[in-house]
């Protein structure tokens, strides 16, 4: 037997089983890695329980606000208390030039505490109401609901998709009002008809990625939205009930595990999907 080769063939065993080996474990580190979502508008309403019920199920979270830092904070605080990472960021959906900048600033955050500048999962859910017949609606508030709701979702998105995890997923918020229409909403549901056609483009586009991109379209629900309106105006609420098949108008805690859901492996596939969480209004 020549020695020589035997030796060389160890060594090559050798180096393959070391190769092996570091592929393991770099295969059980990225396992391990904590997932993070960022979502926006996250001080209140379903963005607050989005982000408290993410983080529930394992997740960092990120979370952006347009004024109230104040509450920023108590929702980074209660996610901080269940053992999850979380930090706020002002930011105002409407002022696309400013993306680039909270990019930078998550990038360098996350790149100093993890190692990467990627997020795993981008839920776009800022947002207000405009109620308005369409005889009074004005060009003013027309633009503003656009910028908010489908601009700033548009191109927040795009300015994130470099930094999303193979794997990750998008979530979009539509509305109930898309799908059927009441007076004084024709802007705020037209628009949220854009988003939901947007997400499949965004499916269809980032599929070769593995990033799912999905919408959920709550019904009414008691937040401060909209000035309170479901969850104030008894008229209102009793309205909603009435034509509601559960009987009941909904709860932030109806939505934001919805969400979760999404952020998780178990929705692997599902990609491209309107999602209604509304109790079965209007059926």
């Amino acid at each position: 037997m020549n020695f020589a080769n035997f030796s060389l063939i160890e060594a090559n065993a050798s180096s393959v089983k070391y190769r092996i080996f570091v592929l393991l474990k770099t295969i059980r580190k990225m396992e391990a890695r904590t997932k993070i979502a960022l979502v926006t508008g996250g001080s209140r309403g379903l963005g607050r329980n989005s982000a408290i019920k993410i983080a529930q199920k394992g997740l960092d979270v990120i979370i952006t606000y347009r004024s109230n830092k104040a509450e920023a904070d108590k929702v980074v605080a209660e996610i901080q208390a269940t053992g999850r990472k979380a930090i706020p960021y002002q930011l105002d959906t409407r002022d696309v030039k400013s993306f680039d900048s909270l990019i930078k600033t998550v990038g360098d955050h996350l790149e100093e505490n993890t190692g990467s500048r990627n997020i795993d999962y981008l839920v776009n859910n800022a947002g207000t109401a405009l109620y308005s017949p369409i005889s009074e609606v004005t060009e003013e508030q027309l633009d503003d609901v656009v910028d908010i709701h489908f601009k700033g979702v548009f191109f927040l998105t795009q300015k994130f998709l470099p930094f999303i995890n193979e794997g990750g997923g998008i979530i979009n918020i539509s509305s109930g009002l898309a799908r059927f229409a009441l007076p004084g909403s024709s802007v705020y549901g037209s628009v949220k008809a854009g988003v939901e056609m947007l997400t499949k483009y965004m499916a269809k586009e980032l599929g070769s990625r593995k990033i799912k991109a999905n919408v959920i379209a709550p019904g009414a629900i008691e937040t401060d939205f909209g000035g309170g309106r479901t969850r104030d105006d008894k008229n209102v609420n009793d309205m909603i009930s009435a034509n509601t098949a559960l009987g009941r108008a909904g709860l932030p805690d109806d939505i934001g595990g919805v969400v979760a859901f999404l952020c998780t492996e178990d929705a692997r596939w599902i990609t491209g999907q309107r999602i209604e969480a509304s109790g079965g209004m209007f059926l």
